[in-house]
């Protein structure tokens, strides 16, 4: 099942070239220097209304109006699947795109190079399933390659299913971090709510990741009312010996999954729950770490942590750093945004890297403040959440 942080979007509304391009053959680059807003800290509070500023071209390329450095690219590898989660994709599938519309990976490390260039020092890989990519190994390695220009972290969401036969060669090829998703401990369960079997092979890539080095390894766990939400003590619990980051994450809504009100359970309800089970006194929270997505917590005497990812109750938008390249190529500067620009195109027409660059400068600077809120989320129509990378 994919982390459900590449969960949704809104219909995709092309951006014209030519209104994103308005003097592109004179565009002029400054390279990045790596590390110099690598731990930019966003403040929280409210940014400048962007009314009241204006465009300044010679600001990082990877600035917004609203002074937010994007340093953080998530890239979708794939659209493809080896699971069928009941609120990921709608029952009858979902049509994938052709893959000749597809980035290969020439020009995923293209892409790549570009952003490291301009400042980004961490990429993530998503899908659809990453794993399920012949290739996955020798893009990471290659990823790896872009270390010199700035490049400080490489990590992949991933259902864990077909992970730990490549755990070793994804590591010897430069990942640094994994974020596994599962939203149940029980294989009956697993296998309702994911139309497939494999439980016991995801938890035990879980583990078998836990020992094998890497900087971190995070178990991503949509929480459902009625479906998995007794089950978070016990996802708590693997926090109990091993330095595990468990992170509960608000069911979101997107086509198919027919999202509702009462499947949502917002983070300050589980956190009581968690209070009833532990006592208040034992759960400590954990300082925000800059451009966070996780409120963390930790219970006394445990080794790993907890958090909420809080995309519909409390949104994090102030200190949003992501952006993401889709598997077709487009862009999304915002995962609740409804607007996406064709990256792709612009490599196959024969776009100079300074071109591609002014192209996502433009699109960072149409950055909106915040998404919509919950109400207004809630009644969107969107994409499925196979077709987000995130």
């Amino acid at each position: 099942m994919r982390a459900y942080m590449r969960a949704c979007g809104w219909p995709s509304q092309s951006i014209l070239l030519q209104s994103l391009l308005p003097s592109v053959s004179r565009a002029t680059v400054t390279p990045h220097t790596p590390g110099t807003h690598a731990r930019r800290h966003i403040s929280s509070e409210s940014p400048k209304p962007a009314a009241e500023q204006q465009p300044n071209e010679s600001q990082p390329v990877l600035t917004d109006l609203f002074g937010r450095f994007h340093n953080y690219l998530r890239i979708s590898i794939t659209e493809r699947c080896n699971l069928r989660c009941q609120y990921c994709m709608p029952e009858d599938g979902v049509d994938l795109t052709p893959n000749d519309r597809l980035l290969t990976t020439p020009e995923i490390l293209r892409l790549a190079r570009i952003f490291v260039s301009q400042g980004v020092d961490k990429i993530r890989l998503t899908g659809g399933e990453p794993t399920v990519r012949k290739d996955i190994v020798e893009l990471v390695s290659g990823l790896n390659e872009l270390r010199p220009l700035g490049l400080r972290k490489i990590a992949m969401t991933t259902n864990g299913i077909a992970l730990r036969r490549k755990l070793g060669a994804l590591r010897g090829a430069g990942m640094d971090g994994l974020n596994i998703s599962v939203d149940t401990r029980d294989p009956r369960k697993f296998e309702l709510m994911t139309r497939r079997k494999g439980c016991d092979r995801v938890l035990g890539a879980i583990s078998e990741a836990g020992k094998m080095g890497f900087d971190f390894v995070k178990v991503n766990v949509v929480v459902m009312r009625g479906q998995n939400d007794n089950e978070v003590p016990s996802f708590v619990e693997m926090t109990h010996d091993d330095n595990i980051d468990v992170r509960f994450i608000e069911y979101m809504p997107f086509d198919g999954n027919k999202w509702g009100h009462r499947k949502l359970i917002g983070y300050r309800e589980i956190l009581d729950r968690l209070a009833h089970t532990y006592g208040s006194e034992n759960i400590h929270k954990l300082p925000l770490e800059d451009n966070h997505t996780a409120k963390g917590y930790r219970i006394s005497g445990y080794q790993g942590k907890f958090g909420f990812i809080t995309s519909m109750t409390h949104s994090f938008c102030a200190s949003c750093n992501r952006v993401r390249v889709l598997a077709d190529g487009n862009l999304k500067v915002c995962l609740f945004g409804n607007t996406e620009v064709s990256l792709r195109d612009l490599l196959r027409s024969g776009c100079s890297d300074a071109e591609i660059v002014q192209t996502i400068g433009h699109a960072i600077r149409r950055k909106k403040r915040a998404h919509a809120g919950l109400d207004v989320l809630s009644q969107m129509p969107n994409r499925p959440m196979i077709k987000i990378g995130g």
